[in-house]
C-alpha cells in the first residue's frame, strides 16, 4: 500500500510555516505530530488573514480522507516532502511549478 493510503494526515495552522516544520522535524512539538512522527509537508495554503486560515482548517478537518487526498494530489501528485530540513525552505508543489513555468 502507498503511504497516501495509510499514512497520517495532519491539518494545522501556523503563522510561520518554515518554523513550524522545523519544530516538527526536530520533534519539538509535543502531542499528535510527535506521537505519529508527522514530518513531511505534502500540501499547504496561504491565507490573507489568520481567521481565514482557521476557518479553512475547520473545514478540512471535517473532510473525508479521499477529499484530502485529492486536494493534496492537485498540488503534489507524488506526495513529495515540500519541506527541506537541511535548508528550512518550503518548495512549491509540482503542480504549482508546472503552472509557474507556463506563465
Amino acid at each position: 500500500m502507498r503511504a497516501r493510503e495509510t499514512g497520517i494526515l495532519y491539518v494545522g495552522v501556523t503563522g510561520t510555516l518554515e518554523g513550524r516544520m522545523a519544530e516538527h522535524d526536530q520533534d519539538l512539538c509535543e502531542g499528535f505530530t510527535k506521537r505519529y512522527s508527522v514530518k513531511h509537508l505534502v500540501y499547504y495554503e496561504f491565507h490573507d488573514t489568520f481567521e481565514d486560515a482557521i476557518r479553512k482548517e475547520g473545514q478540512l478537518k471535517k473532510w473525508k480522507r479521499a477529499w484530502k487526498v485529492r486536494l493534496i494530489e492537485s498540488m503534489n501528485p507524488e506526495w513529495l516532502n515540500l519541506f527541506d530540513p537541511t535548508t528550512g525552505e518550503i518548495s512549491l508543489g509540482p503542480a504549482d511549478v508546472a503552472r509557474e513555468s507556463k506563465r
